[in-house]
């Protein structure tokens, strides 16, 4: 089957415009309903299937349309339930039983009967589960259910042994319509934060079996939006959904909202214009040269411009090295590398504040409790990086090979931030760098292909934890075929004792112990110099004066459903 995406003229012409909009509803609280919310996502969007979400753009689109049995509350980062209502833990702590909440219904689709989505049911939550552990091309969330849920990595095995699919994943099972129960191979302190996780979001059979060659265009969710049109590269719309099973604290049905409007203007300047124009509802990720402009926040008559939110992000932009390529293979290269780097000029003189330098490891601050004065930074010695690299054969850069350096070109100063590290190089250690600037998608598919040498990478929480972090460098995360893509453990990095610490730090009941395992672990990764951190960033947002209950958080977690345009409001330009 298949499903036109011609967009309606009108519907352009609707989410075209820049004022708020509002269709006269009024709910309780004194919130309106009505609005087309337009962003802006300076990347192409790749994937909108949840077991292929790699990107933050991309779970930011896709998260309006899909859900999971939990969810992270936009507003605090704090586990809330979803599609599971309620849950219980047996004694032993391996044994999750989850009750579903009745009502909830799969968008509408031609693929399913008269195109009316029908009833989440505990099936589906096995099925989503059981494609999660799936060797497939479309799944690169294995390692979320990877050493933890019983059965999960025979399956995924057997699967990508010989394609073969068995009746089920043993931890796995449906006991009622509404009722699912997973089993353990170990407890676990973090499995019901993995749960909110993208790569466990639920979606129907029939999406599969009706769009198998098309889920970059076609998804099918229970989110409060639907996908309405598509229009590869240039924008998506989505619509309310009306069947939608949240309410607010008042009562009110959500989403309040008619529609998302996305676009994917890679221009950050001209995207920021727009932003200005009152033609896109909110922007973040400001051009670093463009600081100043959102300082002033009032216009000359002292009316609200627009509201700027900011916090520091839960992420890290690191360089990732290939230790398998001359002579980065040498890790005093890698260090003296890591340590002629100036992270602190990076943060405030080329990114105008708008980071803060990596002075630990890959963890980003605000892991709470996370032993972060256990893991060595990589700061700035150049004395030491030019000794360390003449150790290595190397004196003043003498005799060092040609190498190129690979960013992209669509993100919040990736380019500067490069072209600063490529001249730090060449000043401190007498290194000449090429510079490769990509698309994104010809990036990725080099760092995954393992093609790069020397690279941009970044990493935002897909839940608030250390562990999520460190998973990027597990050992297991990286394909025994080794002309297969990497997609979560891009530098290849396999270290028997930093996966010891990893795995070990997964069993433990102790929370202090599993900290002090992964800050182990991550000690022997900085030692190791397969990457180094660089920055984290500031998350800093626009927001138009219109917009309501649209609150910012560390992991850029973007709950739509809740948003509201008051009405009558107009840009102060």
């Amino acid at each position: 089957m298949s499903r036109s995406f011609a967009f309606p003229a009108a519907l352009i012409l609707v989410v075209g415009c820049g004022t708020a909009g509002n269709d006269g509803t009024s709910g309780k609280g004194e919130k309106h309903y009505g609005g087309v919310f337009n962003a802006n996502e300076s990347q192409d969007l790749e994937e909108i299937f949840p077991l292929s979400l790699t990107a933050a753009h991309a779970h930011r689109v896709s998260s309006q349309i899909h859900e999971g049995l939990l969810r992270l509350d936009a507003r605090d980062l704090s586990l809330q339930p979803c599609l599971a209502e309620r849950w219980v833990v047996d004694p032993n702590g391996r044994e999750y039983t989850f009750h579903l909440r009745k009502g909830v219904f799969f968008h509408d689709d031609p693929c399913f009967p008269d195109g009316k989505g029908r009833e989440l049911k505990a099936a589906d939550v096995e099925f989503a589960f059981t494609q999660l552990c799936t060797a497939s091309d479309i799944n690169r969330s294995f390692w979320l259910f990877q050493d933890l849920v019983l059965g999960a990595n025979e399956y995924h095995a057997a699967t990508q042994e010989d394609g073969s699919v068995g009746e089920s994943v043993e931890g796995i099972k449906v006991l009622d319509d509404h009722t699912v129960r997973v089993t353990l191979v170990h407890r676990s302190a973090n499995f019901l934060r993995i749960l909110a996780h993208q790569g466990c979001w639920i979606f129907p059979r029939e999406v599969l079996t009706a769009y198998s060659n098309g889920l970059r265009t076609h998804a099918i969710g229970t989110g409060p939006f639907r996908l309405k049109a598509f229009r590869v590269d240039e924008a998506m719309v989505l619509e309310r959904n009306p069947n939608y099973w949240r309410f607010d604290e008042y009562g009110n049905r959500l989403p309040f909202l008619d529609a998302i409007r996305f676009t994917f203007l890679q221009d950050k300047n001209m995207e920021m214009d727009q932003f200005l124009k009152g033609r896109l509802s909110a922007i973040q990720e400001i051009p670093p040269e463009r600081v100043g402009e959102f300082k002033d926040s009032v216009s000359v008559d002292g009316k609200q411009r627009f509201t700027v939110q900011s916090m520091a992000s839960m992420g890290v932009q690191f360089y990732g090295f290939n230790p398998r390529v001359r002579p980065l293979d040498d890790v005093r290269v890698r260090r003296a590398f890591a340590l002629a780097i100036d992270r602190k000029a990076i943060a405030e003189e080329v990114l105008n504040g708008l980071a803060v330098p990596a002075e630990h490891g890959i963890v980003p601050p605000g892991v709470r409790d996370y032993p972060y004065g256990d893991v060595p930074g990589h700061g700035y010695y150049p004395d030491s990086a030019r000794a360390l690299l003449a150790s290595a054969g190397y004196p003043g850069g003498v005799g060092f090979p040609s190498l190129l350096m690979n960013v992209n070109s669509n993100g919040f100063g990736y380019v500067v931030v490069a072209e600063a590290v490529q001249d730090k190089l060449k000043k401190e250690l007498g290194v000449t760098l090429g510079l490769s600037v990509l698309p994104d998608d010809q990036h990725y598919d080099r760092m995954d292909a393992g093609q790069n040498v020397f690279w941009r990478q970044g990493w935002v929480g897909d839940y608030p934890d250390a562990e999520n972090f460190l998973a990027l460098f597990y050992g297991k995360n990286v394909p025994a075929d080794s002309t297969l893509p990497s997609y979560l453990n891009s530098v290849r990095y396999k270290n028997p004792a930093f996966d010891t610490w990893f795995a070990s730090a997964q069993t433990t009941n102790d929370e202090a112990d599993r900290l002090r395992m992964l800050a182990k672990a991550e000690r022997i990764l900085m030692n190791d110099a397969v990457a180094t951190p660089l920055y984290h960033e500031r998350a800093v947002r626009l927001v138009q004066p219109w917009v309501r209950d649209f609150p910012i958080n560390a992991m850029e977690i973007r709950d739509l459903a809740t948003v509201w345009f008051a009405p009558g409001v107009k840009p102060a330009n």
